[in-house]
């Protein structure tokens, strides 16, 4: 898995904050390594004291799975970012899983023909 960090000239964006990152989301999405190609990291300063995370996973044979939050520093916006992908790239993998059963699948709960008259209450 890839980890590219973006950030604005003005933002924390040093190689000890691209180690931190990296490291942050090689633990967080161990588990679905071989599904993630790619993630990457995007820090903005907002107005005041907020920092915006924004993280965009790739997936294998699916859309990108993107997710933001915003906090008082880098590392806590980092936090809450990583938590919310966990949670989303989880969901995305669930719903490519072919031993999902399918909506389209499901049993109708009405019987197909009406029930005689002699049977109703």
């Amino acid at each position: 898995m890839q980890v590219l960090l973006q950030s604005e000239p003005k933002s924390n964006g040093t190689s000890s904050m691209a180690e931190h990152v990296g490291s942050v989301l090689h633990e967080a999405l161990d588990r679905f390594d071989h599904h993630v190609t790619r993630v990457e990291a995007h820090l903005a300063d907002a107005a005041g004291d907020e920092v915006h995370c924004t993280l965009e996973a790739r997936l294998q044979g699916a859309v990108a799975v993107v997710v933001k939050d915003q906090a008082g520093s880098a590392h806590q916006a980092l936090a809450g970012a990583v938590r919310k992908l966990k949670r989303a790239v989880g969901a995305a993998i669930a719903k490519q899983d072919p031993r999902r059963p399918s909506r389209a699948t499901a049993v109708d709960p009405l019987p197909a023909e009406p029930l005689p008259a002699d049977t109703l209450p």
